[in-house]
């Protein structure tokens, strides 16, 4: 199975940067994503990575901004954020799992616990 540990998070203004890390134990997913949850609204999908294709996918609220990378090893997974937003404020979830519609929860198997991310304006 799989295990994901989320850190990076923390508070930001308007305009700065944050990288997020997910340390994965075990290598048994096809797609890796990172969603969001803001306080009151449901849980977005914003990045993925489909490990057979190479292939990378963004929410149109944050494409050009936002990049999903994995490391050499494949242990990590980062989220880096530029121009950040108070909007993108939330809490950001890694999870893995064999997903059809990369930006579907429930295609997701494994979900780590979350990593707090405040922009101030």
């Amino acid at each position: 199975q799989v295990q994901l540990v989320e850190s990076g998070g923390g508070s930001v203004q308007a305009g700065g940067s944050l990288r997020l890390s997910c340390a994965i134990s075990g290598d048994t997913y096809t797609s890796i994503a990172w969603f969001r949850q803001a306080p009151g609204k449901g849980r977005e999908g914003v990045a993925s990575f489909f490990t057979g294709s190479g292939n990378s996918y963004y929410a149109d609220s944050v494409k050009g901004r936002f990049t999903i990378s994995r490391d050499n090893a494949k242990t990590t997974i980062y989220l880096s954020m530029n121009s950040l937003k108070p909007e993108d404020t939330a809490t950001y979830y890694c999870a893995a799992g064999y997903a059809r519609n990369w930006h579907t929860p429930s295609d997701y198997m494994y979900w780590g616990r979350g990593t707090q991310v405040t922009v101030s304006p």
